[in-house]
Formats: structure tokens, C-alpha cells, sequence
């Protein structure tokens, strides 16, 4: 029987193939753990918006590449915390949540120009054409729906609206599916009738304040 050492180091990987593997693990870990101190640094006002909506953007969009390359290992994000032990709620949150908090909660809300209120209602009317022709999988819909969240959160009378709510919740529960998965039939329904009343509501903030 062979003698082993407590002094040698321990090698995870045979060949540069599964070396490679655990790189890649190790950048998705350090990713998500940045996130979290990120994401704490922000609640503390220990960083402004304008520095935290940038950087946050930049975590989410290298996690979602990283996801890419280590999906074959990586089922979950929440299966990959509970395997490493990873106990990052704040980075989990802006994760399945998919956009920074000062889109999901419309922190940095303003006087809305002219500009703004026509893209923001060519996105609504793109998004519900979208679920009117069919489009039903999360890499049809999703960045669709992420641009409408972002587009939104520039107004003020949209901020704490119903409608704002539910397109939040969507996002999450397309955020959280395979890229190729579909809404049903029900769910596409449902959606298309919760933009609708966002949609709505949108037009009644707007014309509320010119009043």
C-alpha cells in the first residue's frame, strides 16, 4: 500500500482538460463571491449607484458567460452554492433577479424625456407582438423583457406600480429557466396579460403628471 504524504499537495486534476474545468469553477466561484460584496457595498451606501449599476452589470454578464462554459458541470446556480457551500443570498438574489438593483427597484428614476416615453413604448409593443407571435423559449424572450425592466425603471410614476411588480416576477421566472425552455401556453397567456396592464399603468403615470 502506498504511503501518502500530508505534506504533498493535493492535485484535482489528471490533465489539462480537468484542469481547465476547475479554472473555469474556480472564476464562476470568485464571480459570484464578488457579487456579494458588490451587492453588500451597495446596501451600505459605501458605493454610489453610479459606480455599483456598472460594475453590478459587468458580474451578471460575466456570470452568464461563465455559466456557458461550465454547463455541463453547473445544473443549477443554486446547486453550485450547496455543492461548494457557498452562502451568498445577496449575489443569489441579483442573480436569479438578473438586472441590477437599482433597475429591479428603479433607485435612479428621473424626469422622463419624450425620447424615453417612445422607446419605452416600442419595447412594450416589440415585447406583447413577440408573445402575440408565438416566441415562447427564455432566449426569445428574456432579453426582450430585461430591456422593458431597464427601459421602465427610468420613470418615477412606473416605480412602485403593480404592473412594474409582476414584469420583475417574470423576469426572475425567465431568468431561471434553461435556455432553450418554453412557456407554456397558459404562462404565455398570463404574461401577455400582465404586460398589458403594465402597459396600462405606464400610460396612466404618464398622462396622471401632465395633468
Amino acid at each position: 500500500m502506498a504511503s501518502i504524504s500530508i505534506d504533498e499537495e493535493v492535485r484535482l486534476y489528471t490533465n489539462n482538460t480537468e484542469r481547465e474545468k476547475y479554472n473555469l469553477l474556480a472564476t464562476l466561484f470568485g464571480i459570484i463571491v464578488a457579487l456579494e460584496y458588490l451587492e453588500r457595498a451597495y446596501v451600505r451606501d459605501s458605493i454610489t449607484a453610479t459606480e455599483y449599476s456598472p460594475a453590478c452589470t459587468r458580474l451578471l454578464s460575466q456570470y452568464k458567460t461563465m455559466l456557458k462554459l461550465v454547463g455541463d458541470e453547473v445544473q443549477s446556480i443554486e446547486q453550485f452554492m450547496t455543492r461548494y457551500r457557498m452562502d451568498n443570498p445577496a449575489a443569489l438574489h441579483r442573480i436569479q433577479v438578473g438586472v441590477p438593483a437599482t433597475v429591479e427597484h428603479s433607485t435612479e428614476a428621473g424626469p422622463e424625456t419624450a425620447k424615453q416615453v417612445a422607446e419605452a413604448t416600442q419595447i412594450f409593443i416589440t415585447f406583447m407582438d413577440a408573445l402575440r407571435l408565438n416566441l415562447r423559449t427564455k432566449e426569445e424572450l428574456h432579453p426582450l423583457l430585461r430591456d422593458l425592466v431597464t427601459s421602465c425603471s427610468k420613470f418615477k410614476g412606473h416605480k412602485d406600480s403593480e404592473g412594474r411588480s409582476r414584469m420583475v416576477s417574470w423576469l426572475i421566472t425567465l431568468n431561471g429557466m434553461q435556455i432553450s425552455e418554453r412557456l407554456s401556453d397558459e404562462q404565455s397567456r398570463q404574461l401577455l396579460f400582465d404586460i398589458e396592464h403594465a402597459y396600462n399603468e405606464f400610460f396612466q403615470s404618464l398622462s396622471t403628471k401632465s395633468s
